[in-house]
């Protein structure tokens, strides 16, 4: 099977606010825009931000909906936990790490972006808990 991308879209209010965000703030690539949307390159995969007239507002927590990425290089996480903090981008969780000391140990932290869509971006230390370590029943921080 040849290479394929993720695809998401999300709403926003302002085209200018997002372009501050994702492209000077994350890093994001700039792709078409025009005035109802913008096309993003986050990593290589394609976010799509559409303009909506509803009102916007915030989740009670992180669930249940954030996207984000998972890196697969520790050192790729921490350079982008650094631009976060030198952009001094909004961090909806601080960075910690999660289920120490076993197969799903990770590392991550939380933004909300200007329209509060939340964004996850984490590290696992084994790289089997991305998708596998079925005997753990843990999933994200819920009690």
């Amino acid at each position: 099977m040849s290479p394929t991308l993720f695809h998401l879209t999300f709403p926003i209010t302002n085209i200018a606010q997002t372009k501050e965000f994702y492209v000077n703030g994350l890093g994001c690539q700039l792709g078409r825009e025009n005035s109802q949307a913008i096309i993003l390159d986050l990593y290589g995969h394609q976010l799509v931000a559409h303009m909506t007239d509803e009102l916007l507002t915030p989740q009670k927590g992180i669930y249940p909906r954030h996207f984000g990425l998972v890196f697969i290089d520790e050192a790729d996480w921490k350079m982008l936990l650094e631009r976060v903090q030198i952009k001094q981008l909004s961090l909806y969780q601080q960075p910690k790490q999660r289920f120490v000391g076993t197969p799903l140990e990770h590392r991550t932290f939380f933004l909300s972006d200007p329209f509060d869509n939340l964004m996850e971006f984490k590290f696992y230390a084994h790289r089997s808990a991305i998708f596998g370590d079925r005997d753990y029943d843990q999933i994200g921080d819920r009690g």
